[in-house]
């Protein structure tokens, strides 16, 4: 797929209310048109922003959840369709007897993939909801080759490993930060851009959610480790960035030539990594 030279990509850091399903979604449509507007063609909304995060159980976080394609994708695959933009999304996903943590990546031709929250926390709506069955995939676009996870799916580095081994110029992960998650922006985005030399967007929501404040300072990582835009701890903003998807292609690294050059990929020695993939024992 032709793929462009520089992307001009967007984060909305937003605040959803729990189980006001609607008014989520005429906010996520309002941010999108408003970042659409600056030139942004792929833009990244938070972690569940059509639904809310702190749910009391299962039965109520049925009450916003639905399916892929459904109500809200098919409203902002529309908008897509009407700007010529890519849009990720975070949502809660009803398919028969089961309920993920989902992200999908939606454009001009609506649904291109999905993402089901593979690592659950015992936080919020994940202490209730079923763990992700989908394999690590990564969807070819004209903005570059999109790997998606959610939130706490950055704490495993062997699921962005597999997404850059597959390929993808750009990891984007949809989250709901708590105030306590300082980590995530300071250490865990940085480094999964800059140990598999690819750009990352991670971006999260703002505000307090039934006793749970969230930590806002979303991010977009250049494949080096350095910010390129952060968002303020509080409020609702729009993250702008540009990247050029091509460089995350090269991943070999000269730092000095014939001295130290470098490439994170092809100098890895998977022969003596058999142990990750092990299962673990609990006790």
């Amino acid at each position: 797929m032709a793929m462009a030279e520089k992307v001009k990509i967007a984060g909305l850091q937003m605040e959803p209310r729990i189980l006001q399903k609607e008014s989520n979604l005429a906010r996520c449509l309002e941010l999108i048109r408003l970042a659409a507007g600056e030139g942004a063609r792929l833009i990244v909304l938070p972690e569940c922003a059509l639904t809310g995060y702190c749910f009391s159980g299962l039965e109520e976080a049925l009450l916003v959840a639905e399916p892929i394609p459904g109500p809200g994708t098919e409203r902002i695959a529309a908008l897509c369709r009407e700007l010529g933009v890519y849009v990720v999304l975070g949502l809660l996903e009803k398919d028969g007897d089961k309920c993920y943590n989902a992200a999908a990546l939606l454009g001009r031709r609506g649904l291109v993939g999905k993402h089901r929250k593979l690592h659950l926390p015992y936080l919020g709506v994940d202490r209730f909801l079923d763990h992700g069955d989908l394999p690590p995939t990564v969807y070819d676009t004209e903005v570059g080759k999109i790997g998606m996870g959610i939130c706490y799916d950055l704490m495993f580095p062997e699921y962005s490993r597999v997404l850059a081994l597959q390929g993808a110029d750009l990891l984007v992960f949809p989250s709901n930060w708590p105030a306590t998650g300082t980590v995530y922006p300071d250490y865990i985005v940085p480094a999964r851009a800059v140990e598999n030399r690819v750009f990352c967007i991670a971006v999260d929501r703002v505000g307090e959610e039934r006793g749970t404040k969230f930590l806002g300072r979303s991010i977009i990582t250049h494949w080096f480790g350095r910010s390129l835009a952060e968002g303020k701890p509080n409020g609702e903003e729009i993250l702008y960035a540009e990247i050029e998807p091509a460089e995350a292609r090269q991943k070999y690294f000269v730092v000095i030539p014939g001295q130290h050059e470098v490439d994170f990929i092809a100098d890895r020695r998977p022969e003596f990594y058999g142990h990750v993939c092990q299962m673990s024992s609990t006790t």
